[in-house]
């Protein structure tokens, strides 16, 4: 009954949705690039075990290390901006884009686990893209028409996975920008943290836990049964 009419509640659900968004999208899509990439230039285990390396630094160090790189007056990227001639940027100090910032720090750090996921594109037959070319079908046409399809229930468990995931966003949070600046970046389980360990409130904070759960699993039913996760065009 309380968190109906718990405005704080509301934004931090609104601000997740927002990051989970952004997050999703973004990593989605890098990773898919990714994975097409290697499909095409190279099949090797070593160059495609790099593509982990981001993955396999803890969240707290990426938040850590960006939070250098991003810096207004000292860091490297507002150095490369300056000499550009643009003004510096407070990626995790401005309301407007702190969120953005930090949904694109941790898709650039699971890119490549997720490009690793799209390795299964691998089963979709080479003689249907050879049937395709010699139709007269493009690159793009190729992609859209064949893999996209064919690697539905792959796409499908990338999504779920990567939004489960998404919704926990904690710690570049609480590195980085603690739930600032003007809670543009209070997630929910930022929220949920500062009710528990901070305040006290571990009834409450249990309670936006149990709702948080509802949400994710009711979002992912509803995602596998729209795009029908368990039937493949291969079949």
């Amino acid at each position: 009954q309380k968190l109906l009419s718990d405005q704080h509640f509301s934004h931090a659900l609104v601000v997740t949705v927002i990051y989970v968004l952004v997050n999703i999208t973004t990593q989605t899509i890098a990773g898919l690039g990714i994975a097409v990439l290697m499909q095409r230039i190279s099949q090797s285990s070593f160059i495609r075990s790099l593509l982990l390396i981001p993955w396999l630094v803890p969240n707290v160090t990426i938040a850590v290390i960006t939070l250098f790189l991003l810096d207004p007056n000292v860091g490297l990227v507002n150095h490369l901006l300056t000499m550009l001639h643009t003004q510096p940027i407070a990626f995790y100090g401005n309301p407007d884009i702190a969120i953005f910032t930090v949904a694109l720090v941790n898709s650039w750090r699971n890119m490549g686990y997720t490009a690793l996921l799209f390795a299964g594109m691998q089963i979709v037959p080479k003689m249907i893209y050879d049937a395709a070319e010699i139709d007269g079908a493009s690159t793009s046409r190729s992609f859209f028409s064949i893999t996209l399809p064919l690697i539905r229930p792959i796409l499908v468990m990338v999504v779920v996975v990567s939004m489960i995931g998404s919704f926990q966003i904690f710690d570049t949070v609480a590195v980085a920008t603690k739930g600032g600046p003007l809670d543009s970046t209070r997630v929910i389980y930022f929220y949920i943290y500062e009710k528990a360990f901070q305040q006290g409130q571990m009834g409450y904070a249990a309670a936006m836990a149990v709702i948080l759960l509802i949400i994710i699993l009711v979002m992912t039913l509803v995602q596998l049964r729209l795009t029908k996760a368990t039937e493949s065009d291969l079949a």
